[in-house]
C-alpha cells in the first residue's frame, strides 16, 4: 500500500479546514414585523440625530461583559451595521410608530409643520450573555425655533435567556422603552405653548414690530418646569 500520496491528500484537506473560516453571524435591531404607515398627514415631524455611542462598542463585532471589569470582543457574532447606526433605525422607527410622526432628519419639509429635534447619548449599552442587556442614555427633546429643552435620563435593563439571539431580542426591548420615553418627552414639549423668545424672534424676522410696552420690554419667558417619563426628577428648560 503506498501511503505517500494517501498522507499528502490528508494533510492537504486538514490545512484547507483550518485555512476556512468560520462563518459569521449577523445581528440587527432593525427587524421585526412591518408596521402599517398612516394614510393621513403626520401632524409634525421629528429630527433624531445620529446617536452617541461608548467608544468600546463603537465596531461591528458584538462586545460583550464577562466580569464587570473585562469584556470580549466575538469575531463571528457581528451587527449588520455600527450599534450608533442600528439603535438610530430601531429608535426612528419606534418613534414613528409611537407618535405617528415622520423622522425628517436631513429631510426637506414643509415649514408650516411643527419638528422636534431629538439628541441621544448612549451612556452604556452593556450585553451580558445569559443575564440582561443594559442601555443607559441621556436625551432632548426640542423645539425647532424654541429655547426650550427638555434633557432626561432613561436606564433600561432586559433580562435575557441564553445565547445571542436573547441577548440582542433584550437590546431590542431597551430600546423600545427608551422610545417611549421620548416619546412621552416630545408630547410634553409639544404641550407647552410657543415661549416669549421665539415669539419675539418669530416677530423680528418677520419686520412686524410687537404691540404695547411688551415692545420695549419683552424678554423670554421663564422655562417651565417638565417631569422626566424615565424618572421623577424635573428637568428645566434652558436658552440656547
Amino acid at each position: 500500500m503506498k501511503f505517500g500520496p494517501l498522507m499528502l491528500t490528508l494533510a492537504a484537506a486538514g490545512m484547507l479546514a483550518a485555512c476556512a473560516s468560520p462563518t459569521s453571524r449577523f445581528y440587527t435591531l432593525a427587524g421585526g414585523e412591518a408596521r402599517p404607515v398612516p394614510s393621513s398627514p403626520a401632524a409634525f415631524y421629528f429630527e433624531l440625530a445620529p446617536v452617541d455611542m461608548p467608544q468600546q462598542v463603537t465596531r461591528n463585532q458584538l462586545v460583550v461583559q464577562t466580569s464587570p471589569a473585562q469584556v470580549q470582543v466575538l469575531e463571528q457574532d457581528r451587527w449588520s451595521s455600527l450599534p450608533s447606526d442600528e439603535v438610530r433605525r430601531a429608535l426612528s422607527a419606534d418613534l414613528t410608530q409611537q407618535l405617528g410622526a415622520i423622522d425628517v432628519y436631513n429631510t426637506p419639509h414643509p415649514e408650516s409643520v411643527p419638528v422636534y429635534r431629538v439628541k441621544v447619548n448612549v451612556q452604556r449599552f452593556e450585553s451580558w450573555p445569559g443575564e440582561r442587556a443594559v442601555l443607559d442614555a441621556v436625551w432632548s427633546v426640542r423645539a425647532a425655533g424654541s429655547s426650550t429643552v427638555l434633557t432626561c435620563r432613561t436606564v433600561a435593563q432586559e433580562p435575557v435567556g441564553s445565547g445571542y439571539d436573547a441577548l440582542v431580542d433584550g437590546h431590542r426591548k431597551a430600546v423600545d422603552e427608551l422610545a417611549s420615553a421620548i416619546s412621552a418627552g416630545m408630547r410634553s414639549v409639544a404641550s407647552l405653548p410657543v415661549d416669549a423668545s421665539a415669539a419675539t424672534a418669530a416677530s423680528a424676522s418677520s419686520g412686524t414690530p410687537a404691540k404695547g410696552k411688551a415692545a420695549v420690554t419683552a424678554r423670554p419667558a421663564k422655562a417651565p418646569l417638565l417631569p422626566c417619563p424615565s424618572s421623577g426628577a424635573p428637568a428645566t428648560a434652558s436658552a440656547s
